[in-house]
């Protein structure tokens, strides 16, 4: 079996904090073994400065003396992979490692999520910006999972076939077990919580901490107020520092009594939140392509989210849930009240929506890509 060393420059795979980036990160080590490699961690040295550019090239610097570390060590016929495979870098996470060490060994090289910002250019996020496009740059072949890195990843590569659509994925089973068991898992949290049943049950599901996370409740909280004559409830999962803040919003638009706060949950435990509610609502302010959304799909459970982003490649508007233009909370409303009213409408794309990520978005699925891509260069 193929070894191949795997590096994340932003979380490692094993970092404490959960969030999409760091289930991503585990979710390719998955499809990998499944895709017949022996996928393993090569380093956890973590590049980002923290919102401090100034750190960049002692940054820089440490990676480089780790690469020549790890390449000598890797060099071992005992050791050596086939294949060097980096997950997820930008300007504030570049890739200081992988570029060196597949040279050094003669390697293939491989990069999934990628993104390139020509605007960094020259700016204070310069050596960043430059390492990201001496990455890109020497891979083998760029796995896209967010279509809209293509149009500026493709001036770095020599043949646009370097770029491969990876849609996002997941494992889906636990989610289609949790949809088949819809009646009694939302009697079972209607007992648990004090939920009345016959009220509908919006879910947004989201970790509470400043920037994107943040306007994406605020957003939420602003579009809500405007149904807030109807008697729904929303559940909410995730917790963070942001938390009082978020109440607070929501105290704001007088919908603190509409709240019910789930905190965080263990990954095994969401299918059955997905599967128990009535419609997944999210904003999705700057989200790359957004793995809740995704999970929501795969348990039957329509969205109504922000057309952000990667977010239409993940949601099929008018068939698996809504997508609303960013920041027109009165539209958001509407798409929520629409799918409310419509119980005949949500089942369907209810459907759709199992479907869809059955056939579109599951480990099996990634795992025959990476194949056929990475296999003939081995």
């Amino acid at each position: 079996m193929k070894r191949i060393a795997f590096y994340a420059p932003l979380k490692p795979p094993n970092h404490p904090v959960p969030s999409g980036d760091r289930r991503m990160a585990r979710l390719l080590l998955a499809a990998l073994a499944q895709a017949g490699f022996a996928p393993d961690v090569a380093c956890r040295f973590r590049s980002h400065p923290h919102g401090e550019p100034q750190r960049q090239p002692r940054i820089a610097a440490v990676g480089a003396r780790f690469a020549e570390r790890l390449a000598a060590r890797l060099a071992d016929p005992a050791r050596r992979p086939s294949a060097w495979f980096t997950y997820h870098l930008y300007y504030k996470a570049p890739d200081h490692l992988g570029p060196a060490v597949a040279a050094a060994l003669g390697i293939p090289y491989f990069l999934a999520e990628a993104s390139f910002a020509p605007k960094r250019a020259g700016g204070p996020w310069d050596v960043g910006h430059r390492a990201v496009a001496h990455a890109v740059s020497a891979a083998q072949a760029v796995f896209c999972i967010n279509p809209n890195d293509r149009a500026c990843l493709l001036p770095l590569v020599a043949d646009p076939a370097r770029l491969v659509d990876l849609p996002p994925f997941l494992d889906d089973a636990p989610y289609r077990a949790a949809h088949d068991a819809h009646p009694a898992l939302r009697a079972a949290l209607a007992r648990r919580l004090g939920l009345p049943l016959e009220t509908q049950w919006l879910l947004a599901v989201g970790m509470m901490r400043a920037g994107d996370k943040l306007a994406s409740y605020a957003a939420l909280a602003d579009a809500l107020r405007h149904i807030a004559d109807r008697p729904w409830r929303l559940l909410v999962v995730g917790d963070g520092p942001a938390r009082p803040e978020i109440q607070r919003l929501f105290a704001a638009a007088g919908l603190e009594n509409r709240l019910c706060l789930l905190g965080e949950l263990a990954q095994e435990d969401l299918p059955q939140i997905y599967a128990a509610c009535d419609l997944m609502t999210w904003p999705a302010v700057r989200e790359a392509y957004g793995m809740a959304l995704l999970e929501a799909q795969a348990a039957g459970l329509p969205v109504v989210a922000g057309r952000t982003d990667g977010v239409p490649a993940t949601v099929a508007d008018g068939e698996t849930g809504l997508l609303v233009p960013p920041g027109e909370a009165g539209a958001f409303a509407a798409a929520v009240a629409l799918l409310l009213d419509d119980t005949e409408r949500r089942r369907a794309m209810s459907a759709r929506a199992v479907a869809r990520i059955a056939a579109r978005h599951t480990i099996p699925a990634a795992a025959e890509t990476l194949r056929r891509i990475m296999e003939p260069c081995l």
